[in-house]
């Protein structure tokens, strides 16, 4: 019998194969998180029993967590696909965007690194896994989602979608973001790793670690997290529900150490995950649509 999650799964099936018969260069975008692991398996049987027909591209700030990088190289090498690494590190050094400074925020920094490296190899889509149910901006966006030839993101000029019936056609100069996964909830998402029994990063799962509560984050005190003066390290059991850089990205208190833990967990959450725990997101409203607007992700 057809349930929820397989219609969801077609649905995304069906934008991928849409968009790759459209696009001549397509690349999906890969951060090691939940999202991206969920498009990138959704990719997979898309297209078996051939290869994957475009490379995957993680934009890589320097601020990783080194679990996350593990099993981002681990998932590349399952799928046999093609990784690209796009260095902020190396955009910083070319003068192409300010040095935030020691552990500085390098989020917005991304977007030059991203359209750098869409340029350099002339793609002409990017899947990502940004879900509308994130983010207000993220929930103003469509499925197909047209950049300029500056790579930004107009939201009063998108085409319309109706019926489920896509415009793939990439004008001279443009460039477009597929999400495939536009319509999945952060629950749907959990669901369906229980359901497929994906493999994730284990910081995903509930583990003992020493994190400092800051700014109503517990941070993981570390290479990316410094100790401030008053503060009181605490070694607590925490998971991470969302991925991003080490230095701005808080972890939960939580015993989840299950797939199906943490969907009876997700199921009575009442906040997102990137407006708990991404200290880059969470102190302004404006901030996504800001740097979507730019051409972040």
């Amino acid at each position: 019998m057809t349930d929820h999650l397989d219609l969801l799964e077609s649905h995304a099936i069906f934008i991928l194969r849409e968009v790759v018969a459209e696009c001549e260069r397509p690349v999906l975008l890969f951060s090691g998180g939940k999202d991206s692991a969920v498009l990138l398996h959704l990719a997979g049987k898309a297209f078996a029993p051939a290869a994957l027909p475009f490379p995957v591209m993680h934009i890589d700030t320097g601020y990783n967590f080194p679990e996350v990088l593990e099993f981002r190289d681990r998932a590349v090498a399952r799928h046999d696909a093609r990784l690209i690494v796009a260095s902020v590190e190396e955009t910083i050094r070319q003068g192409k965007a300010a040095d935030p400074g020691h552990l500085g925020s390098r989020n917005r920094i991304q977007t030059t690194t991203l359209l750098d490296a869409i340029t350099e190899n002339r793609f002409d889509a990017a899947f990502g896994g940004a879900r509308r149910d994130e983010d207000k901006a993220r929930a103003k966006e469509r499925i197909l989602s047209f950049r300029d030839a500056f790579g930004q993101w107009d939201p009063k000029a998108q085409r319309p979608e109706l019926w489920q019936l896509y415009h793939g056609k990439v004008n001279e100069g443009e460039h477009l973001r597929a999400f495939p996964l536009s319509d999945w909830t952060e629950l749907d998402i959990w669901q369906y790793i229980e359901r497929e029994e994906m493999d994730l990063p284990s910081i995903y799962f509930a583990h003992e670690r020493d994190v400092v509560l800051r700014d109503g984050m517990w941070l993981a005190i570390g290479d990316f997290v410094e100790l401030r003066d008053g503060e009181v390290v605490e070694v607590r059991s925490v998971r991470y529900r969302t991925v991003g850089d080490a230095n701005l990205t808080g972890a939960v208190l939580s015993d989840a150490a299950t797939r199906s833990d943490i969907v009876a967990e997700v199921a009575l959450a009442n906040v997102s995950e990137r407006g708990a725990t991404r200290g880059d997101d969470k102190f302004s409203e404006s901030a996504m649509e800001d740097r979507k607007r730019e051409g972040y992700f």
